[in-house]
């Protein structure tokens, strides 16, 4: 939802992933997704055309390396919805664009699994797996910029638009490390 709000503003784009998933009803091929087969991902793999990817519950989700880079060289800003691991294999790459990474967390453990439940139709076998994911992901919250805690879709969104104009203007904006150390603390008890 934030990363299709944040995609509204001018000189903003998605870069949509290929996913070896299936579709949920509501997610449209080429716009949500990229939905192919593991042979196609596995393809995109060996011919190293995936700028990043992981294998996440089982299906393996990824970036286009020539799809992001003509945004990107047409004087885009690029933006990624992809997991810890992706954002690492990003980080790690000598880009010669600036990159800014943020880690969207719950205000809590049952928020989280309502808008889950609301997600994947109540699929309970999936939310117990993305739920106990959630407990090693959380985690790796230090790695990222910035974290914002999205308890209110309108302030987190104002929070990571005014993060990404001061990054894109050389200001310093930081956050509560303490404050979000307590707040994972929490969503881990």
């Amino acid at each position: 939802t934030l990363v299709k709000k944040l995609s509204e503003k001018d000189n903003f784009k998605v870069s949509v992933s290929y996913t070896t998933r299936i579709p949920r009803i509501n997610e449209a091929n080429g716009q949500d997704y990229y939905f192919i087969s593991n042979d196609d991902f596995q393809k995109l793999i060996n011919e190293e055309n995936l700028l990043e990817y992981a294998k996440v519950f089982n299906n393996y989700y990824g970036s286009s390396k020539k799809k992001v880079f003509r945004l990107l060289e047409e004087g885009k800003n690029v933006l990624f919805d992809i997991d810890w691991q992706g954002a690492d294999q990003i980080r790690k790459k000598k880009l010669h664009y600036k990159l800014l990474t943020f880690f969207i967390l719950p205000p809590s453990k049952e928020t989280l699994h309502s808008r889950l439940a609301e997600r994947e139709n109540k699929e309970n076998s999936i939310i117990f797996e993305r739920m106990q994911s959630f407990q090693n992901d959380v985690k790796h919250w230090s790695e990222y910029d910035h974290v914002v805690i999205n308890d209110n879709l309108e302030i987190c969104y104002s929070e990571i638009l005014k993060k990404i104009e001061y990054f894109l203007d050389n200001k310093d904006y930081s956050y509560d490390k303490t404050k979000i150390e307590t707040h994972v603390k929490k969503l881990l008890d």
